[in-house]
């Protein structure tokens, strides 16, 4: 196809989506297309990951569970896209324009514009994206060539694969150990104990969820779904807002079905699990409120980079501005506009540590008046300028560093052992025995490095 082909083509498909079309050339961007005017386009944040896929028809899901599509012709990329299924909260487009550097006077155009984008189911959009690879490379693909073809329950190798697992199944089953487990979890995520859930991976036992599916991917999805789904409802026990849980937990399962690789699951299940977390502790502030209190946090996290008012609170619980006050202030055993004041410092001091956005910005983000403002009141809470609470907290944490190893090592110990059970050892081949010792040559070299970096301590059980 020519160049001119590919425009009407980009210009056909975004009039029709109402999505934003870009074409690239060699990781040039040399023609756009979108009904909407977007200060700043949010590809930006990633255009490298997607300029890296090179298969025909793909898709990307962002940090915040958006989702382009992208299909490839010769030495062009188009790329259609933010959309979802479900719409923007306020705060998540807040943050999104925090962390593209949208101009303060553009930030409201730039969330007004995003919510024009039409709103698209990612099976759709990966159909449409499957017209445009037959039209451009003549190539007929559907929606399983890119998701995956185990989602489809009659799909005949699934359906051997079953068969299988009936009839080679062995008499002695393996015991499941996830009950107390998954309470545990539950409990951390229902009180909002960020502390107990770091304690909790730092001993993670081995996790023996029973076979789910047919193939270890889909029975690491399957094992995701099914604690999404709780974890959701943990955080609704303990006081998260309903809607703002469930949209959570659909989108998390919808960015698990693009992952075609273990290891990133694992990754994404403690994210998950730590958001939740870390959400209905922003909500209880360190203890268990009331529902009024807890309806107050709801609020103040949704509109968190807005400058809060106590009327506006009032109002959107339909009290009057003295009623709450008293109330709050009994209930929760802090005044409201201390308590605005303190969640938009320990948002600022997340920002501080995770980002490498300047207190100015930090400041306009977060309502605040001025850089000086911020600054004033974040001292007067922590006894440290943003600059020194910075500087302080991204000092190097080896600790840290651990946690994350021995997130994974239970994974990879219950993956080797569950596999090894069903193998018969005596009928593989020699090619197959020499990569196997190979492989495990190497677990023992990385184990030996690890126990002489650790010093060979061995604390116990």
């Amino acid at each position: 196809m020519t160049y001119d082909d590919l425009c009407y083509l980009c210009t056909s498909i975004g009039n029709l989506a109402g999505i934003p079309v870009r074409l690239y050339r060699e990781n040039d961007l040399v023609f756009q297309h979108s009904i909407v005017r977007l200060p700043v386009d949010p590809i930006i944040m990633e255009l490298e990951k997607i300029l890296s896929i090179h298969e025909h028809v793909a898709c990307h899901i962002t940090a915040f569970f958006d989702y382009y599509c992208i299909a490839t012709h010769s030495s062009y990329h188009i790329v259609i896209g933010p959309s979802r299924q479900i719409e923007y909260a306020e705060q998540d487009l807040r943050r999104m324009a925090f962390q593209l550097d949208v101009p303060v006077e553009d930030v409201q155009e730039f969330v007004t514009s995003m919510r024009q984008i039409i709103r698209m189911p990612l099976e759709s959009l990966i159909q449409m994206m499957c017209t445009v690879n037959f039209v451009a490379n003549k190539e007929k693909l559907v929606l399983n060539d890119i998701i995956g073809g185990t989602e489809n329950a009659f799909h005949l190798e699934e359906q051997r694969a079953q068969q299988t697992i009936q009839e080679e199944a062995p008499t002695n089953y393996e015991i499941h150990n996830t009950l107390a487990i998954e309470q545990t979890v539950m409990n951390i995520i229902r009180k909002g104990d960020i502390a107990a859930l770091e304690t909790f991976v730092s001993n993670a036992p081995a996790v023996r969820p029973g076979v789910m599916a047919a193939d270890q991917l889909r029975q690491a999805r399957n094992a995701f779904i099914v604690t999404v789904a709780e974890a959701s409802r943990s955080a609704i026990r303990g006081g998260m807002d309903v809607e703002a849980a469930m949209n959570a937990s659909d989108a998390y399962i919808q960015k698990c079905e693009t992952i075609n690789d273990v290891q990133r699951l694992t990754q994404l299940h403690y994210d998950m699990v730590l958001f939740y977390t870390q959400r209905v502790a922003r909500i209880r502030n360190g203890h268990y409120g009331t529902d009024l209190v807890i309806n107050v946090a709801n609020y103040v996290q949704k509109h968190l980079s807005e400058s809060i008012t106590t009327d506006q609170v009032a109002d959107s619980l339909f009290m009057s501005r003295q009623h709450l006050s008293l109330r709050f202030s009994k209930e929760a055993g802090i005044s409201l506009a201390a308590f605005i004041r303190n969640e938009k410092i320990e948002e600022a001091k997340r920002l501080l540590r995770y980002t490498d956005k300047s207190v100015a910005v930090i400041a306009a983000y977060l309502g605040f008046s001025s850089q000086s403002h911020l600054a004033r009141v974040f001292k007067e809470i922590t006894g440290m300028t943003p600059g020194e609470y910075r500087e302080k907290k991204r000092r190097y944490d080896p600790d840290a560093e651990v946690n994350g190893l021995l997130l994974t090592i239970p994974t990879w110990v219950s993956t080797i052992q569950r596999i090894s059970q069903r193998i018969n050892f005596s009928q593989i081949s020699d090619k197959a025995r020499c990569k196997l010792n190979h492989a495990l040559r190497e677990l023992e070299s990385v184990s030996a490095k690890l126990q002489q970096k650790a010093g060979g301590q061995d604390c116990g059980d």
